[in-house]
C-alpha cells in the first residue's frame, strides 16, 4: 500500500477538519462553487470525480472475464454476496438502525437521505482497493482480476435498477432520469475512457503502463480528498450541531462489512474453494467502490445531503476496518485448511 492508501483514514479526518473550517470562514466561496451547475451536475465535482474514478478503472482488465470459468464456485459466492445479499442487507440495516433505533438522535429531515447513502455505498462493489487487500492475503491474482472485471460489467447494467428498487422499497423517491444520468456520467463514460487509456498505455509496453499507473495513481486519492473538503465545507454546520451523526452512520456500515466478509469466507470454505480464492472473494464483499458511491450521492441528493455524508463515512472507516478483515482471514488460514484435509 502506498502512503495515500495506508493512511487514508488520517487524510479523510484532516479533510473533515479542513472542510468544516473553510466552510465556516469562507462561506461565500463555497456557495459560488455549489452554484456551478449544468443540468443539476456540479462541474467542479464532476471533474474531480472523473479524475477520482478513471485511474481506478484503468487497472481493470475486462479481458480477464474468461478466467471466471477457473473458479466457478468462488465467483458464484462473490456474485451472490455482492448482488443478492449486500445491498439488501444494507437496506435492512438502514431501516433498522437509521429509521428506527437511531432516529431520535438524528435530524428527522435527513433520515431518508442517510438510508439512501448507505444503499448507494452497498450497491457499488469494490474495484481498485480489492487488489490491495488481495495482495495482503496472498490472494489468487487472476481470480481477483476476473471477479473485479465481472462485478464492474454487472455494475454497468445493474447499479441503476438495483438502487432504484431498494430506494423504492425504502420509500425514497429518486427521479429515474437523474439516476440514469448518474450511471452514464460516473460509470459508462469513465469505463469507456479508462479502457481507451488502458489500451493506449499497454500499447507502449507493460513497463510503460506500470510507470504511468505509478504517476496517475495518486491523482485518484487526491481528487477524492479534494471532493471531501468541498463536501465537508457544505456539511460543516450540520456536523457541528450533531457530531454524533458520523458515529451512528458507521454502525450499520461496520456490521455489514463483518457480516458480508464472514458470509463469503464461510461459503467458499463450505464449497471447497482454496484459501487464495476465498480471501479476495470475502474482501470484495466487505469493501465498496466508495468513489462511485460518493459521486452518485452528490449527483442525486446534493452536497448538503445526508446521503453524501453517509457515503463519506464509508470512506472514513474503509482502510482500518479492511485491514482488520485482512488480518482475520490471514490468521484463520489454519482453520480454513482443516475443511480441505
Amino acid at each position: 500500500m502506498n502512503i495515500f492508501e495506508r493512511y487514508l483514514t488520517v487524510w479523510v479526518t484532516l479533510c473533515i477538519v479542513i472542510g468544516i473550517a473553510m466552510g465556516q470562514f469562507f462561506p461565500d466561496v463555497f456557495q459560488a462553487i455549489g452554484a456551478m451547475e449544468v443540468a443539476q451536475v456540479n462541474l467542479p465535482v464532476g471533474l474531480l470525480i472523473w479524475v477520482m474514478v478513471i485511474p481506478m478503472l484503468i487497472k481493470v482488465d475486462f479481458g480477464a472475464l474468461h478466467e471466471v470459468r477457473q473458479h466457478v464456485r468462488g465467483i458464484g459466492v462473490t456474485l451472490f454476496v455482492n448482488w443478492l445479499v449486500k445491498p439488501f442487507s444494507m437496506a435492512f440495516l438502514g431501516w433498522l438502525f437509521i429509521r428506527h433505533w437511531f432516529a431520535p438522535l438524528l435530524p428527522p429531515d435527513q433520515i431518508d437521505s442517510y438510508i439512501a447513502g448507505l444503499i448507494l455505498l452497498a450497491a457499488a462493489p469494490c474495484t481498485a482497493m480489492v487488489f490491495v487487500w488481495s495482495r495482503l492475503t496472498n490472494g489468487d491474482p487472476l481470480f481477483t482480476l476476473s471477479q473485479v472485471a465481472l462485478n464492474d460489467t454487472i455494475m454497468v447494467f445493474a447499479f441503476a435498477p438495483l438502487v432504484g428498487l431498494l430506494l423504492g422499497i425504502s420509500a425514497i423517491t429518486v427521479p429515474w432520469a437523474t439516476l440514469v444520468t448518474s450511471v452514464v456520467l460516473y460509470i459508462l463514460i469513465p469505463v469507456a475512457l479508462a479502457q481507451l487509456l488502458r489500451r493506449v498505455l499497454l500499447a507502449k509496453g507493460h513497463a510503460a503502463f506500470d510507470a504511468a499507473m505509478e504517476k496517475i495513481g495518486p491523482w485518484s486519492i487526491s481528487a477524492l480528498l479534494a471532493t471531501l473538503v468541498l463536501l465537508f465545507a457544505f456539511q460543516g454546520e450540520a456536523i457541528i450541531q450533531q457530531p454524533l451523526v458520523i458515529a451512528l452512520l458507521a454502525v450499520p456500515i461496520l456490521i455489514q462489512v463483518f457480516f458480508n466478509s464472514a458470509l463469503a469466507y464461510w461459503l467458499n470454505r463450505a464449497l471447497g474453494e482454496k484459501h487464495s480464492v476465498a480471501c479476495p472473494s470475502a474482501l470484495i464483499g466487505a469493501s465498496n467502490f466508495f468513489e462511485l458511491a460518493v459521486a452518485a450521492a452528490i449527483s442525486l441528493f446534493g452536497f448538503h445531503s445526508g446521503a453524501a455524508l453517509a457515503t463519506v463515512v464509508g470512506v472514513l472507516i474503509e482502510v482500518p476496518v479492511m485491514l482488520l478483515v485482512v488480518r482475520v482471514v490471514n490468521r484463520t488460514q489454519g482453520w480454513y485448511a482443516k475443511k480441505q484435509t
